[in-house]
């Protein structure tokens, strides 16, 4: 009962995340900026992209459900703000402000904290274990598109 709280908790957070990051985006990827700007042949279509973080943050949610039932920490506490900041605050910088290299610098930070958990507290939950792995290849997906942009603009 505890993990289906935290769950739905972390849902509700998750969801809440990427409303607000949707909302400080501003034009986002219908403005000026990002339309006439070079993109990497392999960006996908605007769709895939609302799609890709439904099916991330429902699969990252249930593994933070039962992390946090089962190694409820600091450190842990502390991991998951930090990657909710890094993630809400990517699309202002890149979007919003046009600071795409602050922005890669914010997603190699926000990639390398989903590496952390998967390698270092996916063993505290062996069956939820590969809950996370959308959410890293996504990310560097979304690496590479942010240096694209970066050297080719």
């Amino acid at each position: 009962m505890k993990q289906l709280k935290l769950t739905i908790l972390f849902l509700i957070i998750n969801f809440g995340g990427l409303a607000i990051g949707n909302w400080l985006m501003g034009a986002g990827p219908m403005g000026d900026w990002y339309t006439n700007i070079n993109k990497a042949p392999w960006t996908p279509p605007g769709w895939v992209f609302g799609a890709s973080w439904t099916l991330i943050m429902i699969f990252f949610s249930i593994y933070l459900g039962k992390l946090f039932t089962v190694k409820y920490t600091q450190k842990i506490k502390i991991a998951f703000l930090i990657q909710f900041i890094l993630n809400v605050s990517w699309n202002y910088i890149v979007f919003n402000q046009q600071l795409v290299l602050f922005g890669l610098i914010t997603i190699i930070l926000l990639t390398s904290l989903l590496f952390v958990y998967y390698f270092k507290l996916s063993d505290q939950v062996k069956k939820y274990k590969y809950l996370p792995l959308p959410y890293i290849i996504w990310l560097c997906i979304a690496t590479s598109l942010n240096l694209y942009i970066l050297v080719h603009n």
